[in-house]
């Protein structure tokens, strides 16, 4: 993983509501969810939503897909890994030192 992905997935999941959803997406697994039912689990309105979820979109933690007049939404658990095997390189790099 590149520092600048690295940097902007961290970002994404270090404010609570976004961490929240990508823990409600991972839970949904493939099927996903609709934006509206995110909005209302996380008691976050629709407006604010959309802002958390593009922001976890451009860090490539979730994607979405039109449905009819539904937008679902998917957890990407793998940049989830490669975050945390990019951090455990670093870890491992400076116990090196």
């Amino acid at each position: 993983m590149e520092k600048k992905k690295a940097r902007m997935a961290m970002s994404a999941l270090s404010q609570e509501t976004r961490l929240a959803v990508f823990a409600l997406l991972v839970d949904a697994g493939d099927a996903g969810m609709p934006a509206g039912i995110i909005s209302e689990t996380t008691k976050t309105s629709p407006t604010a939503m959309s802002a958390h979820l593009a922001i976890l979109s451009q860090a490539g933690l979730v994607k979405s897909k039109k449905i009819g007049r539904s937008v679902i939404y998917r957890a990407m658990p793998k940049v989830a890994h490669e975050l945390a095997d990019f951090l455990r390189n670093i870890c491992k790099s400076d116990a090196r030192s």
